[in-house]
């Protein structure tokens, strides 16, 4: 396994390119809905660094999803918060910025309509 920082982020988004989105968009659904888990951020120690995804992942995975959405369901998404523990430094903590760029990422999507 290649052990270069940033690697598994890009492994991750390239998933997501090549067969979780297409495949999303194939099923067709009536409605997305998104579970918002942030414990795969870089500095939340739940994950052990393992994934280490930033705030842009999050804003991207959102804005493809909501995309989809757009295709697929008039835009019917609905978006849950799970999870996400470092919470170390109020609003400014790891957790609070991915959830900002999640939400943020939706209200745009809502605006541009933009499909996938």
């Amino acid at each position: 396994a290649d052990a270069t920082p940033g690697t598994a982020r890009l492994e991750w988004r390239d998933a997501y390119r090549r067969t979780i989105l297409p495949k999303l968009a194939e099923f067709n659904p009536d409605l997305i809905l998104i579970s918002a888990g942030f414990d795969a951020h870089k500095k939340d120690t739940m994950n052990c660094g393992f994934i280490g995804l930033l705030e842009d992942d999050y804003t991207w995975i959102t804005q493809q999803l909501v995309k989809v959405a757009n295709k697929c369901c008039d835009g019917r998404v609905v978006s849950m918060l799970e999870g996400g523990y470092m919470t170390d430094g109020g609003s400014s903590s790891a957790f609070a910025r991915s959830v900002a760029a999640h939400v943020g990422a939706l209200c745009e999507g809502c605006v541009s309509l933009e499909s996938w």
